[in-house]
């Protein structure tokens, strides 16, 4: 597919000439989405020098370049490529918004310096294996790293106005290094490794806690999360009831995930759970409603299945 500039008209256009298809673009366009358009190369739209964000999902673009054009871009994607590493962004000081470069090839973090004011950045599914480099992006708020090869939490000291970690699917073995990250509302560290939950004493905003699909065999040191609204702990070890005590101060608490666990094999799961603690609004894949009989001034419990929810909606 080859990129054009506009026509005089000033519209934007789009041709079929001979077995290849031409985009006509206009250079005052300030977004550009050429996903699955056979790219193999940055290139044919230079002109775009307004250009705010660019998409180019699901390519077959293998280096980041002839970015420098585009001076005002804030967000760039390039999703399902074959990138291997990360570079030609020096100049990119205003790329402020997003960076997704997940489903890729990319081995290493590097070459992000000058992005002091990127807010989010998505490196899923490639094959890093460790975490670094990220010193200098102090504004960053969101950083997704699931589906790598990493083994250890570390190098995030720096982002102290992280509010959104994502480590799934990982080899990571221990919860460590979040002790900067005062201001994390989300932590999903969920298909890993861990066998113990620890060292989140100074992430006392967390709302959101994924640890599903680990080796953890006791609920502990969570009886700080206050402000804790879901919790996520399918698929573990868990079979002690006491443990639930941790969770005796989290009036927030509205969604626990359990199942799967030698705990929710209790025939009496669900309200035990409710008993300790009442705030809950849904078990599992369950809901937790209530809801007023006709001329009953009284309120009846009704427990709901995601999935019915769901396909009613679709009806």
């Amino acid at each position: 597919m080859s990129v054009q500039n506009i026509n005089e008209t000033g519209k934007n256009l789009m041709e079929k000439e001979s077995e290849e298809e031409s985009i006509f673009i206009d250079p005052e366009d300030l977004e550009l989405d050429l996903t699955h358009a056979k790219l193999e190369k940055i290139e044919g739209f230079e002109s775009m020098k307004k250009l705010e964000k660019l998409c180019l999902r699901r390519n077959r673009i293998a280096v980041l370049e002839n970015l420098e054009h585009h001076p005002n871009l804030k967000e760039l994607d390039l999703y399902d490529n074959i990138l291997t590493e990360i570079k030609g962004l020096d100049s990119h000081i205003f790329l402020e918004s997003l960076l997704y470069l997940v489903s890729n090839k990319i081995s290493k973090i590097e070459n992000l310096e000058k992005l002091t004011n990127l807010k989010v950045l998505e490196l899923g599914s490639n094959k890093i294996k460790k975490i670094e480099n990220l010193e200098s992006l102090e504004n960053l708020t969101s950083l997704f790293l699931g589906k790598n090869k990493i083994s250890k939490i570390e190098g995030l000291s720096s982002l102290k106005k992280l509010k959104v970690l994502s480590l799934q699917s990982n080899r990571i073995t221990n919860i460590e290094g979040l002790e900067n990250l005062k201001e994390l509302e989300e932590l999903y560290i969920s298909h890993n490794r861990i066998e113990k939950i620890k060292n989140l004493s100074a992430n006392e905003d967390l709302k959101v806690l994924d640890v599903a699909n680990n080796k953890i065999s006791r609920l502990e040191n969570l009886h700080h999360l206050i402000y804790l609204e879901e919790f996520w702990c399918n698929d573990n070890y868990v079979s002690q009831w006491d443990d639930l005590e941790e969770f005796k101060n989290c009036n927030c608490l509205k969604t626990i995930y359990l199942e799967r666990n030698p705990l929710a094999n209790d025939v009496q799961y669900r309200p035990r759970l409710r008993r300790y603690v009442p705030s809950l609004t849904q078990i599992d894949a369950t809901f937790r409603f209530y809801e007023q009989a006709p001329g009953d001034s009284s309120w009846r419990l009704l427990l709901t299945d995601i999935k019915s929810v769901q396909n009613k909606e679709k009806d």
